[in-house]
């Protein structure tokens, strides 16, 4: 039998191992690779075109929406309520009657002062008769100069008790006119005794009225943004609770001192309300322009991210481009922004995973 060699059967089978692990290797290797190919991250993105606009930078704040004219008004005389005239939620004229207090002893005191004219008026034009006839005879020297003088003097005296009687008789209708108590100004009546007999003191609020045609907003702003509230504006504001609005209000006045709490500045704006849209002394909200028209552009609401800073992901040459933006205002779901650079596209809803950077199919 034919000897054989150890040495090179030892070298075959070490080459087949080695191959075979080579192999095992190549296999494993292609095998990693798909791998890594399959579970390589799809990114699946909702883009959405914004709107082209126009807008201004506004302020949205809230106010109280105040009667333009209000006032508590009582009698500047005490007495008995007599009547009443005017009733709540009516509507009064300037100069209406709203309520009387019992007029007894003020008529006594007229028709006194009535009586007292009367009788110095009498005994006026009986002393300036005798005047006359005094300065006669003391013509014809029929009387002294003394006698002369003392009756131009009785006189004199007599007109000046008639300038007298007529005082007391204005002071006295006067007094007669404080127990009508008047509308100073057209209103409304939102205040006023129910029942009469009750005794009234002078001063004593019993009527209030509010004149509601137009409503005064009262608010405040920043100080940041005082130089941009012009008065004059015409402004947009709505009713907080309710679908009143206008937009023919007006900001009246803008103060040039701070509210010494808050630190900030009292603005005033006239809302017109003739046809009673809204209700005096309810909340209302307004909208400010602070500026000039401007480029904007209107995206969802879900497009809009905030984590460091206000900012869209704008999907640009099949990459996705952090752009950071300002908010100009918000409407139901959309918001109006400005972009610092030019987007044509933008994603919604960002996911967190999605980078400045990261390539987009």
């Amino acid at each position: 039998m034919r000897s054989v060699d150890k040495k090179a059967v030892y070298s075959v089978i070490g080459l087949v191992v080695v191959g075979f692990v080579a192999g095992c290797e190549e296999t494993k290797a292609a095998t990693n690779t798909a791998v890594v190919e399959s579970t390589a991250p799809q990114f699946r993105i909702s883009t959405v075109i914004p709107q082209q606009t126009t807008s201004s930078p506004f302020d949205v704040v809230t106010g109280t929406l105040t009667p333009i004219m209000s006032l508590d008004l009582g009698f500047e005389v005490g007495g008995k309520l007599n009547a009443i005239r005017a009733h709540k939620g009516n509507k009064v004229k300037t100069g209406q009657v709203l309520g009387q207090l019992d007029p007894e002893i003020a008529d006594a005191q007229v028709a006194q002062a009535q009586a007292g004219l009367a009788a110095a008026e009498a005994a006026s034009g009986l002393a300036e008769e005798m005047a006359k006839r005094n300065t006669e005879l003391k013509a014809d020297g029929t009387i002294s100069e003394v006698e002369n003088l003392s009756s131009q003097t009785t006189s004199r005296q007599a007109s000046a008790q008639v300038l007298m009687a007529k005082a007391q008789l204005s002071q006295a209708l006067a007094a007669r006119k404080r127990h009508d108590l008047r509308a100073p100004f057209d209103a409304t009546v939102v205040n006023a005794p129910t029942q009469i007999g009750g005794t009234i003191a002078p001063g004593m609020p019993v009527f209030s009225l509010q004149q509601v045609d137009t409503l005064v907003l009262k608010t405040t702003v920043s100080e940041d943004v005082r130089d941009l509230v012009k008065t004059g504006t015409k402004v947009n504001v709505n009713a907080v609770g309710s679908n009143a609005a206008t937009h023919e209000a007006v900001v009246t006045l803008v103060l040039p001192s701070a509210d010494p709490v808050t630190r900030r500045i009292p603005v005033e704006i006239s809302v017109p309300n003739k046809d009673a849209r809204f209700l005096a002394n309810s909340l209302a909200s307004v909208r400010l322009p602070l500026g000039k028209t401007e480029a904007a552009q209107i995206i969802p609401a879900t497009a809009l991210s905030r984590i460091d800073g206000e900012h869209v992901l704008a999907v640009e040459q099949g990459k996705i481009k952090r752009v950071a933006v300002r908010v100009i205002g918000t409407s139901g779901d959309e918001v109006t922004i400005d972009a610092s650079e030019p987007i044509s596209k933008v994603v919604n809803h960002p996911s967190p995973s999605l980078k400045d950077g990261t390539p987009v199919p």
